[in-house]
């Protein structure tokens, strides 16, 4: 029931971001162009998300338990440090290039396979190299 549930939420998630336009990298990056041509839609969606999620971790709190699994878990770092930071920068500078985040990409590629395939191929390319930095500066 757990790998169920997991797919249904999971094809919610995709159809979300198909009918919101996260998937149309020209919406997307229409967004970002805050001083061109903007397209303020997008933020409606990050919107309604931010609510979903207020919401739902409220219910959450007061389960005693979650219906598929034996504990509820949640994220245990809460510390800031440069493997973060410089993550999260390039991250926004790959969604601002391209116009794609992973979500959606995974999303698109119904629409557009090939597309994924370039965009995945960076994506795992980057994830592979920060590994080796991090992993070099760390002495390990």
């Amino acid at each position: 029931m757990k790998h169920l549930s997991a797919l249904l939420i999971g094809l919610l998630f995709g159809l979300g971001l198909i009918v919101s336009g996260m998937v149309n990298p020209a919406k997307v990056l229409g967004f970002l162009d805050l001083f061109g041509d903007w397209d303020p839609s997008l933020a409606f969606v990050m919107g309604g998300a931010v609510v979903v999620t207020f919401f739902g971790y409220r219910w959450i709190g007061r389960a005693g338990k979650p219906w598929f699994d034996i504990k509820f878990r949640f994220p245990s770092a809460t510390n800031i440090d440069a493997r973060l930071v410089t993550g999260a920068i390039l991250f926004g500078v790959g969604w601002g290039l391209v116009g794609l985040c992973p979500g959606p990409a995974l999303a698109a590629f119904l629409i557009n396979p090939w597309a994924l395939l370039v965009f995945g191929s960076g994506l795992l390319g980057g994830m592979v190299l920060t590994n080796l930095f991090f992993r070099k500066n760390s002495g390990a």
